[in-house]
């Protein structure tokens, strides 16, 4: 989630994306749908204007042709993969992921993506009200505070998903 070049690019762990990646293979080697969720506006961004945190994005941020809201190289989706756009902090606020999942007959979510204290807990949370079962790989996510980062896959998350690394998720797919 929201693993988008402007994103990524204030990431200080370069083996970041190398690892993600490596998750994003393992989890279409063993057959696991893989589905991208971005955050993206329409030009002008008139979702934003009653946003204190998105309405002050610089004019075109996150638009079609916005270089920085591409989907970085290292994870880019292959054909035939679900790219999920939300208009807000939760992956499920302002999109459809709720009926692509459903669709697909998906009941367990794997999540990762940046920042951990916003995309993934809004997502997570929401996700748990949805029932839906849930697994957050805790290196598959980062956060501009490593603290917070940190609490929240050792302490918050655990209550109501499994938190493991994503060396840990690839050797319990085979």
């Amino acid at each position: 989630m929201d693993v988008q070049q402007a994103i990524t690019e204030r990431v200080p762990d370069p083996g970041y994306t190398p690892r993600l990646a490596r998750a994003v293979a393992a989890a279409r080697a063993a057959g696991v749908p893989v589905v991208y969720v971005v955050v993206g506006f329409r030009p002008g961004h008139p979702e934003t204007r009653s946003s204190p945190m998105f309405g002050a994005l610089p004019e075109g941020a996150f638009t079609d042709g916005d270089p920085g809201a591409a989907i970085h190289p290292d994870v880019a989706p292959e054909p035939g993969e679900s790219i999920v756009t939300k208009k807000r902090v939760s992956a499920f606020t302002g999109s459809d992921l709720d009926l692509v999942l459903r669709g697909g007959g998906i009941g367990h979510l794997v999540l990762t993506g940046l920042a951990t204290s916003g995309v993934v807990l809004s997502t997570l949370r929401q996700a748990a009200d949805l029932d839906y079962r849930l697994t957050v790989l805790a290196d598959g996510c980062g956060d501009a505070d490593p603290e917070v980062h940190r609490v929240l896959t050792e302490k918050v998350f655990p209550r109501q998903a499994e938190v493991i690394s994503v060396a840990d998720w690839i050797a319990g797919l085979s």
